[in-house]
């Protein structure tokens, strides 16, 4: 796994933060502060707890105004954005 794109599983859906794309707008550690925060250089990374609601997972990843965060279900299909 390349390190400015790590991913993680959550309820079946895995989350991919790409870290070259990532500006620290941070409207995802807004949304679920549970599974993402800022680094100290500003950049989103993966919080410690494992655990969101599935809609709320979403909708992190949708608040992202660059795209740097990506869902995909099971089979590898985008979900969102």
């Amino acid at each position: 796994m390349r390190t400015d794109s790590p991913e993680r599983e959550i309820d079946g859906v895995v989350i991919r933060i790409d870290r070259l794309l990532c500006v620290g707008f941070e409207s995802c550690a807004a949304i679920a502060p549970e599974v993402f925060r800022l680094d100290a250089n500003g950049l989103a990374e993966f919080a410690s707890a494992p655990a969101c609601p599935r809609e709320r997972l979403l909708e992190a990843c949708r608040s992202c105004p660059v795209d740097a965060l990506t869902a995909l279900d099971g089979n590898g299909g985008q979900i969102a954005p």
